[in-house]
């Protein structure tokens, strides 16, 4: 009797067992978990990527990521992604993305009922590099572009502990390389969220996480169009300087300020970048290179421009424009020359001027004319045939008929607009020709 007893308290069981995992699976979301157990490494061969790290105290290092995840939710065989997931929202929409800097946001580690919640995030920590110059003052040349990416799991593995996992969309994870602070994320997986925004020039990834840290992946360059991705947590307030310190890169292509101790001293050529120089301060303004034209100038940063031994993770052999600039640790601002850099870099994506009229149109002297100068203080000039206007000098829009076109009716007149951003935050002749536009129009009588 008691053999049967236990049989039948096994069947039971095994019953139960069944229809509870039958239960949960139909629950489930559709993703699976990774075979591994979620801590294991990527093959010593995988493809791996130099990376940023950034301590609490705004200090930054350099490690080594893997570029796949372990960390990584795999869709489960036969079932579509969740609602929701890929969904594109714009956060900040100033035009159309061909003559706008294009930010893609892509959350992580937020499950189908936080999409808001990462919305959110991403635009709080939009607001907070626009609180830097020059992204401030210039704040109208970008859209920002927010993606989600539905996890299964809420939250980022390492947080709040390195024994805690998590399998979310992009995989992102703490202690990446064996450093607690850095975020790193699955490559793959953030270039097929940020693909389905209308354009990516500029890729953050938020982290649902309020636990200090991000990843600086600044040798990236997608297909896609971006180069390098910052990720960030989302619910840190002092993560933002991250992202700014990335766009350092990839969109000034600036170097690095701070140098590693036992490096040793830099023998190679001068580099490419503009924050770092084998000069000294004598030998760059004798040949007028690099930031010669903003030596003895107080920088934003604090300090006056000169030439400060130590960057490019050198100590010695290469010199840095001011002291302590946000390319040398966090929580500063950009000095001169990163200044003048960064607003080069934004207008190698946007543009000084746009009208809601294509270029090209024909347009008559019954048409009205608009155009629009996103950046103050911009300086607009007014052309027909070849010939300034001076009394249409500023004017954003135009009644046509104000031409006084003269000469046969069919005959077309062109019509150009001249805007350029006058700004003395960039003094380098060969930046400035990239803070100009034109636009064209044919205008008959």
């Amino acid at each position: 009797m008691h053999t049967r007893t236990t049989s039948t308290a096994r069947a039971a069981s095994a019953l139960l067992t069944a229809a509870l995992a039958a239960a949960l699976l139909a629950a489930a979301p559709a993703w699976s978990a990774p075979a591994a157990d979620g801590r294991g490494a990527p093959a010593a061969d995988a493809p791996r990527h130099q990376v940023e790290a950034f301590a609490e105290d705004g200090g930054i290092s350099r490690a080594t990521a893997p570029a796949a995840s372990p960390y990584l939710a795999a869709p489960a065989a036969g079932l579509a992604a969740p609602s929701g997931d890929g969904e594109v929202t714009p956060l900040v929409r100033n035009g159309d993305p061909a003559t706008k800097l294009d930010v893609v946001v892509v959350g992580d580690g937020y499950s189908a009922q936080e999409q808001e919640k990462f919305r959110a995030d991403a635009a709080e920590k939009w607001r907070e590099i626009t609180a830097v110059e020059p992204y401030a003052t210039y704040q109208r040349l970008f859209n920002v572009w927010a993606v989600s990416a539905v996890s299964p799991e809420s939250g980022v593995t390492g947080d709040p502990d390195r024994a805690t996992v998590r399998h979310t969309a992009l995989g992102s994870y703490f202690w990446c390389d064996g450093v607690e602070r850095l975020l790193c994320v699955d490559e793959k997986a953030v270039e097929g969220y940020a693909a389905k925004a209308p354009q990516a020039d500029l890729v953050i990834v938020v982290a649902n996480s309020a636990k200090y840290g991000g990843a600086g992946y600044n040798d990236v360059k997608s297909p896609v169009g971006y180069e390098g991705i910052a990720t960030v947590a989302g619910g840190n307030a002092k993560s933002g300087q991250i992202a700014v310190h990335e766009t350092g890169h990839s969109l000034g292509k600036l170097a690095d300020e701070y140098a590693y101790d036992g490096q040793g001293t830099y023998q190679g050529d001068e580099p490419p970048e503009a924050n770092i120089s084998t000069l000294t301060a004598t030998r760059m303004r004798d040949q007028g290179t690099k930031w010669a034209r903003w030596l003895g100038q107080s920088s934003p940063d604090g300090g006056t421009v000169g030439s400060y031994q130590g960057g490019g993770y050198y100590p010695a052999g290469l010199y840095r424009p001011t002291e302590n600039s946000i390319m040398r640790s966090l929580g500063r601002e950009f000095n001169l020359p990163g200044r003048e850099a960064m607003i080069a870099g934004f207008y190698r994506h946007a543009t000084p001027l746009t009208s809601p009229t294509p270029t090209g149109s024909w347009l008559t002297a019954a048409d009205r004319l608009a155009v629009d100068l996103p950046v103050p203080g911009t300086v607009l000039h007014w052309y027909l045939d070849g010939r300034e206007q001076p009394r249409l000098r500023g004017r954003t829009a135009l009644d046509l008929g104000a031409l006084h076109l003269t000469g046969p009716r069919s005959r077309p007149h062109l019509l150009t607009a001249v805007a350029t951003d006058p700004t003395p935050a960039v003094a380098d002749p060969a930046l400035r020709a990239e803070l100009t536009g034109s636009l064209s129009w044919l205008v008959t009588r």
